[in-house]
């Protein structure tokens, strides 16, 4: 008898109903296998092989999983939770947010069901799934809580936001799998462990996911809104050392010429006290309020010049 069968007998009702749930979810969860050329010492091309996992969203084939695992492939394939293998093809992807599209040529796939990640709460159990080796058996599961939300990471791959940490184990090849909870809806999408930690993993939450891999699919890449700015957030030492009236804020450091912010007259030296409705106390904070926004996107912004404080409507751009 499969293992799940044996735990229904042995555990109450409503662990047993999460065990099925899991095992529901498991059937969308595949092997991505790539293959990259890399240059040894004597400037030959040395074929690399990697894994990882990925999340099957559309009956169609579309499945996602991080920038990570595939970027610089030659080569991806697909194996399912019931063993096939299927050559797979990029469709796009967004480095910012380390999520990437694959697509297989088959029809009536297990697709998962997406939750909505806004409604996630510390505390909450959740489970990470993932199928690093395409093994018989099935994918791996690991059980755990949401440790924190909203967290941001620095990687090799520069600074990921907004992340969703957990102490839900994610093993190596994990990545791409998803976070689900216990009425089976993906809340996030695995994405990172921080080595020599105990407990702490982090995913990329389903809504940003979701964001990016409907823009993926219909466009071929995520359209991403621009303001045209550099700027640095204001700390109280920085604001003492140039004399500035406020100790939190955006400083604008440079200007695009002719970007959505040249046009609206804000020049380097404003402070930017607020965006739409949210007050911007630092850098990531704007570039938060700004990935919120759609290109062509009205917005009032607060900005501080000197003593004067005014509203200036921008209109976003595409991010060149």
């Amino acid at each position: 008898m499969h293992v799940l069968g044996v735990l229904r007998w042995l555990l109450p009702y409503d662990q047993a109903a999460v065990l099925e749930v899991v095992e529901k979810v498991s059937r969308s969860v595949v092997n991505v296998s790539t293959v990259r050329l890399v240059h040894d010492v004597f400037y030959q091309a040395v074929p690399i092989k990697g894994m990882g996992s990925g999340t099957l969203i559309d009956p169609k084939g579309y499945i996602l999983t991080n920038n990570h695992v595939i970027e610089g492939s030659r080569r991806i394939e697909i194996t399912l939770a019931t063993g096939e293998v299927l050559p797979g093809r990029l469709v796009g992807s967004c480095k910012s947010d380390d999520i990437a599209v694959i697509k297989v040529e088959a029809e009536d796939l297990p697709a998962a069901e997406l939750g909505d990640s806004s409604k996630l709460k510390v505390g909450q159990t959740v489970f990470a799934i993932g199928n690093p080796f395409g093994l018989a058996g099935g994918p791996t599961v690991t059980a755990g809580v949401i440790s924190a939300v909203n967290r941001s990471i620095k990687s090799e791959r520069g600074v990921i936001e907004n992340l969703v940490q957990t102490d839900a184990a994610i093993n190596p090849g994990n990545s791409g799998g998803p976070l689900v909870d216990i009425h089976g809806k993906v809340v996030a999408i695995n994405t990172a462990i921080i080595p020599f930690a105990q407990g702490i993993g982090f995913a990329i939450p389903v809504n940003t996911a979701k964001r990016c891999a409907d823009e993926i699919i219909v466009h071929g890449m995520v359209i991403r809104p621009w303001l045209g700015i550099t700027g640095l957030s204001l700390t109280k030492e920085i604001s003492a050392y140039y004399g500035l009236p406020v100790e939190r804020g955006v400083l604008v450091t440079g200007i695009v010429a002719d970007g959505p912010a040249d046009r609206t007259g804000i020049i380097a030296g404003d402070i930017i006290l607020r965006f739409g409705d949210t007050p911007t106390d630092s850098i990531e904070d704007l570039r938060r309020e700004i990935h919120k926004r759609s290109v062509g996107e009205k917005v009032e912004i607060l900005v501080l010049r000197d003593t004067r404080r005014g509203i200036v409507e921008a209109t976003l751009d595409r991010t060149p």
